[in-house]
């Protein structure tokens, strides 16, 4: 059974590649929010999960987002997520992650003393921008998951770091909620005919180059 499963997940990520081109079929409302769950479970550096996703289905708002850029599949997407990463990492911040911890798992706050502690001591001692560039880091893993879980629901997507932070930023009004856009996946379903990348065989690294298993 788990080998069937791993030989799926496998499978499944090397069907996937960079979709440069989706056709105008729409990842359904239950896809989508597997993979919106997904990366909401990805692992997280203390657990704290500091950047948030914005997931964009209005084809008015992509066609803003993507005017000028040379990533077309921000428009032509079936939804367009945005992963936004915390500026800055404050006491509040702390505070709120704590209240929650203390929430779901029934601790007295007072029992979280320790905890808040050792956080608020690596954190709090970082500058914003050191802060920003850890966040970040989060936000990349979130991105994996999200590829890995698009890919087993045979949802192409496509990863981009080139576009217009600051416009972004600005549209979405990211400045007020304390974040900055760093990382884009677009999800929909690949056009065959007209993607020259969809054809082509994936190339990686054999195993034996890539990987070195050390006893």
């Amino acid at each position: 059974m788990h080998k069937r499963i791993i030989r799926k997940l496998i499978d499944d990520l090397k069907w996937r590649y960079a979709t440069k081109k989706f056709s105008d079929k729409r990842v359904s409302s239950e896809d989508l929010d597997k993979v919106i769950e997904a990366i909401n479970l990805s692992a997280s550096s203390i657990g704290i999960q500091p950047y948030r996703l914005f997931v964009i289905d209005s084809p008015s708002l992509k066609k803003e987002l993507g005017e000028n850029s040379f990533n077309s599949q921000i428009v032509e997407s079936s939804h367009l997520l945005v992963f936004a990463a915390f500026d800055s990492i404050k006491e509040g911040t702390i505070d709120k992650y704590l209240q929650r911890v203390a929430k779901e798992r029934e601790t007295p706050a007072e029992q979280l003393a320790d905890f808040k502690n050792k956080i608020s001591s690596f954190l709090l001692a970082q500058t914003d921008n050191d802060n920003f560039i850890w966040s970040t880091k989060q936000a990349y893993i979130g991105l994996g998951t999200g590829l890995i879980a698009a890919a087993n629901l045979k949802i192409d997507a496509t990863p981009m770091e080139g576009f217009d932070a600051e416009k972004f930023d600005e549209i979405l009004k990211l400045k007020e909620k304390g974040l900055k856009s760093v990382v884009l996946l677009a999800l929909g379903y690949r056009d065959e005919e007209n993607d020259w990348n969809s054809k082509l065989k994936k190339v990686r690294l054999p195993i034996q180059e890539f990987a070195t298993i050390i006893n």
